[in-house]
């Protein structure tokens, strides 16, 4: 198979597809690598790293696009790369369709199959494609959080951890999931009282059972969630429902409650937010204020840390590509399917229930696609 992987082009996207490592692993099994020139730059890897890797350099994403058979990214197609899809050609990437109803469009005038890393199940049930970019953008939300929460970013100027004699900042965490369970170690590690909240007893126990008198836990209701935003110097949003939008667990009304200069993250924000009040950001310009509340919503948060984001995310992505790249998608999807559950949209018809349910769309259930 002849396989692409062109430049990101999402704002402060440094992130690549394929680092010049996986390159070489779907060299060696025989398949035709085609990086465009400068797609690895944003991670430290060079065009004559890639083809020591025995990938083929080209210019510009357009032979990518025309002529490779899967193509391989970290984000969604921006509208520029959309248009440039095609019937039968397969795209593995991110995609995030719930929230995005004209990049869906777009992605069914193409014919295109695509592939979503955030759908992809594992045996756990757990999402294991989406797993190392919830860690690092986990720990990233406390780093990101502290530095908004600084008086010359429009926070409330506290510092998280505190200093001997003056109390430490209060964090609270929507969700214990991966996201939530990697802000909550961050965040007692810098020293700020960390409250969790989740709707899962079988969560609540794991998580106050690893953080023991570190972190509290509250069950996740309305009334909780009121009393802990109001007295929270930073949240973090945290919650995900697969393939779906997030629910809006914050609304605008809960502001009036918060202490002016408080923090917002919102790690939900590529599947369209879990504060009423979010709106996505980019690196170039990450926060704004809504009622005196700082939010930050960088809808591509680990593209901040490419290098580590890119390692880790190849780790768990290349294992599919190989197998799709030997067998075909078909059927690598019948031998597995938790790969099978990442399909999306295949020849204009979309085959995630999740995003058909929530853009309005007829729903092509995969077992008659692979069949």
């Amino acid at each position: 198979m002849r396989i692409g992987c062109p430049k990101e082009i999402k704002n402060h996207e440094y992130r690549v597809g394929l680092t010049p490592e996986s390159a070489r692993e779907l060299a060696v099994h025989g398949h035709e690598v085609w990086i465009e020139s400068g797609a690895g730059l944003g991670i430290g890897a060079t065009d004559d790293e890639y083809r020591s890797a025995l990938a083929t350099i080209v210019d510009g994403p357009d032979p990518i696009f025309a002529e490779c058979e899967m193509v391989v990214k970290v984000k969604e197609p921006q509208a520029a790369e959309r248009a440039k899809l095609r019937s039968g050609q397969l795209l593995y990437t991110y995609l995030h369709l719930a929230p995005d109803p004209e990049q869906t469009a777009d992605l069914l005038r193409s014919g295109v199959t695509a592939i979503a890393y955030e759908t992809v199940t594992g045996p756990d049930g757990l999402l294991p494609l989406l797993k190392p970019m919830s860690q690092v953008a986990g720990r990233m939300s406390i780093q990101a959080g502290a530095a908004a929460l600084q008086k010359e970013h429009g926070g409330r100027g506290v510092l998280l951890g505190g200093v001997p004699g003056v109390m430490p900042g209060k964090v609270v965490v929507i969700g214990g999931g991966v996201v939530g369970f990697n802000a909550a170690q961050m965040a007692v590690g810098l020293g700020g009282q960390v409250s969790i909240l989740d709707r899962n007893p079988e969560v609540l126990d794991k998580v106050g059972t690893f953080f023991e008198n570190r972190a509290s836990t509250r069950f996740s209701n309305r009334s909780n969630l009121q009393e802990a935003v109001a007295e929270a110097d930073l949240v973090i949003g945290a919650v995900l429902i697969p393939g779906a939008a997030a629910p809006k667990l914050i609304t605008r009304e809960m502001l009036s409650d918060m202490k002016p200069g408080a923090v917002l993250v919102d790690v939900a924000i590529d599947q369209g937010g879990c504060f009423e009040t979010s709106r996505a950001t980019t690196h170039a310009d990450p926060t704004y204020i809504v009622d005196k509340i700082v939010h930050y919503c960088v809808a591509n948060m680990p593209g901040a840390v490419a290098r580590t984001s890119t390692y880790a995310l190849n780790n768990v992505t290349l294992p599919h590509a190989l197998r799709m790249a030997r067998d075909g998608w078909k059927e690598a999807m019948r031998r597995d399917p938790h790969l099978a559950e990442g399909l999306n949209v295949h020849a204009g018809q979309v085959t995630y229930k999740a995003v058909a349910d929530e853009l309005g769309y007829d729903h092509m259930p995969v077992s008659q696609v692979i069949q």
